[in-house]
């Protein structure tokens, strides 16, 4: 069987982020998505109305179910909505040294709607972080986990907390024409992206990328490897996305 991704992540209905993306990037990394499902939101491809999140024994035992018969390599996590559900994957990974793990600290989705108490998610992230072979923060998480507005800063900091490995994503960054991406390993960067900015706002694209990463590692790529393969499937996929709302979000095309 290809090699298994585990994903612990919120359900979003309208299928732009969220475990259909999870799965959807995933598959098209040549992995195979399972899923522990941490919420169920109610939201569109433009806003976040509410969600409800799974007991934290309810999502231990999903994630348990899967690891009985399925060959997991990667652990791969995004909204996990409350502080239950982050301890509970914590001790999920602390029972599993040998998965490695790709920590998307999603606080606040794409549209604005809260995934969760932000200041709460974040003092509790800080048991995650060192677990984590990679993090993947958009430079918004990347400040509220840290405290730190500077972003060379906060990427210490990160380390600091016990960070191994960050994927700083530099959508949100005030740069018109350009997306500047950077991964640093062991407080070292060790590779740096551009990309043309896309006209519009996307629904989903930052746990797509952090899935890819995830399906690839789980194949056997280095951490460098993993994420320029995952980069550049993302631009694709953003380049051929499609727009449900004429001026809204636009959903990625991952197929």
């Amino acid at each position: 069987m290809r090699p298994v991704v585990l994903c612990f992540s919120g359900l979003d209905p309208s299928g732009g982020a969220g475990l259909q993306a999870d799965i959807e990037a995933i598959g098209q990394s040549g992995a195979h998505a399972a899923i522990a499902c941490t919420a169920l939101t109610i939201q569109n491809s433009q806003q976040v109305f509410g969600f409800e999140a799974v007991s934290s024994p309810l999502l231990l035992a999903q994630a348990n179910a899967v690891v009985s018969d399925l060959p997991i390599r990667c652990v791969k996590s995004g909204m996990l909505g409350t502080t239950d559900n982050i301890a509970a994957l914590a001790q999920f990974l602390r029972e599993h040294p040998d998965y490695l793990y790709v920590l998307d600290p999603v606080l606040v989705a794409n549209s604005g709607g809260a995934l969760g108490d932000q200041q709460t998610l974040v003092r509790a992230f800080a048991e995650l972080i060192p677990l984590a072979t990679v993090l993947t923060p958009n430079t918004v998480e990347l400040r509220a986990l840290t405290g730190e507005q500077d972003l060379e800063k906060a990427t210490r900091k990160l380390f600091a907390m016990g960070a191994k490995a960050v994927l700083v994503k530099g959508g949100h960054e005030d740069t018109p024409d350009h997306i500047r991406n950077a991964l640093y390993i062991n407080m070292e960067m060790v590779s740096e992206s551009t990309y043309p900015r896309l006209p519009g706002e996307y629904h989903g694209s930052g746990c797509s990328l952090a899935s890819f990463v995830a399906g690839r590692l789980a194949q056997g790529d280095h951490l460098k490897q993993a994420v320029q393969h995952a980069e550049i499937w993302l631009s694709g996929a953003l380049k051929n996305a499609e727009t449900p709302v004429p001026g809204g979000q636009k959903i990625p095309k991952r197929f």
